[in-house]
């Protein structure tokens, strides 16, 4: 049998990364997108509910990937908070209501 050397990041190593709101941005929206994958699979609550009941070697793999980003987003959203890098920003609710629909549209 042939063998390959890979690198690895180590088991016990906790990597520090920087997010820019670009990157944020990013995440959110691949975290939307893998949301209205799961929306074929049955309705959002029960999704959830699946999800957060099952060990994650039990998830399919887009139920995993939905899951990883969930706690990615989660972790960014924590730190922002605690280094006091977030702010409130006032949004018309039409207006992504209006998006959601137009993207709902083109899937």
């Amino acid at each position: 049998m042939e063998t390959i050397t890979v690198k690895e990041i180590k088991d016990d190593a906790i990597i520090n990364v920087q997010v820019n709101k670009h990157y944020y941005a990013m995440t959110r929206a691949l975290i939307y997108n893998l949301f209205m994958l799961l929306k074929e699979k049955g309705t959002p609550e029960d999704n959830i509910k699946n999800i957060l009941n099952k060990k994650y070697e039990e998830l399919d793999a887009l139920e995993q990937s939905f899951y990883t980003v969930t706690l990615l987003i989660a972790e960014i959203e924590r730190q922002a908070k605690e280094n006091d890098m977030l702010e409130e920003k006032v949004i018309n609710k039409e207006d992504i209501e209006n998006n959601l629909k137009n993207q709902e549209s083109k899937d």
